[in-house]
C-alpha cells in the first residue's frame, strides 16, 4: 500500500468511524432522528428493541470515536513507537470488530440469525450495515498489517 493510499484509507475509515460516534453522542441526547421515535429507530438499527439512552449509546460513541482516533495515529505514523504500536493494535481490533459485524449482517441476510425479512432492519443490514462493515472491515485489516 503506498502512503498516499495509506492516508487516504485511513482518513476515509476514521471519518466513518467519527460520524458513527457523532452519530451515538447525538441519540445519547435523547435525539431519534432518523427515526421518529426510539422504538422506531431500534427496530431499524438493531432490529429489536433496546434502549438508545445515555447508558446504552456512550460506550458504542466512545468505542468508536477512539477507533477513528486510533486509526488516523496509525495512519499517520506520528508519536512514540509505543503510541504508534497501540494505534496499530486498536486499528487491529476495529478490524476485528468490523470482520465479527459484517459476519453477523451475512448471518442475518441468509436468515442463520433472525430477522423478519419485511423489517426496516433487514433491510438497512442488506444494503448499508453488512456492505459498509465487509468494507471498512477490510480497509482497517489492510491498514493494520501496513508497517
Amino acid at each position: 500500500m503506498t502512503d498516499a493510499t495509506r492516508r487516504r484509507t485511513g482518513r476515509i475509515l476514521a471519518a466513518l468511524l467519527a460520524a458513527d460516534g457523532l452519530l451515538h453522542l447525538y441519540w445519547a441526547t435523547g435525539a431519534t432522528w432518523p427515526a421518529p421515535d426510539e422504538r422506531t429507530l431500534s427496530l431499524a438499527v438493531l432490529g429489536t428493541e433496546v434502549s438508545f439512552g445515555p447508558p446504552v449509546v456512550l460506550p458504542l460513541a466512545a468505542l468508536t470515536l477512539t477507533g477513528a482516533a486510533a486509526v488516523l495515529t496509525h495512519t499517520s505514523r506520528r508519536g512514540n513507537r509505543p503510541t504508534r504500536l497501540a494505534a496499530r493494535l486498536v486499528t487491529a481490533a476495529v478490524a476485528a470488530g468490523l470482520t465479527v459485524r459484517g459476519l453477523a449482517g451475512l448471518g442475518w441476510a441468509v436468515g442463520l440469525l433472525d430477522s423478519p425479512p419485511d423489517s426496516p432492519f433487514h433491510t438497512l443490514n442488506l444494503t448499508l450495515y453488512t456492505p459498509a462493515c465487509l468494507a471498512a472491515a477490510w480497509a482497517a485489516t489492510r491498514l493494520a498489517r501496513a508497517r
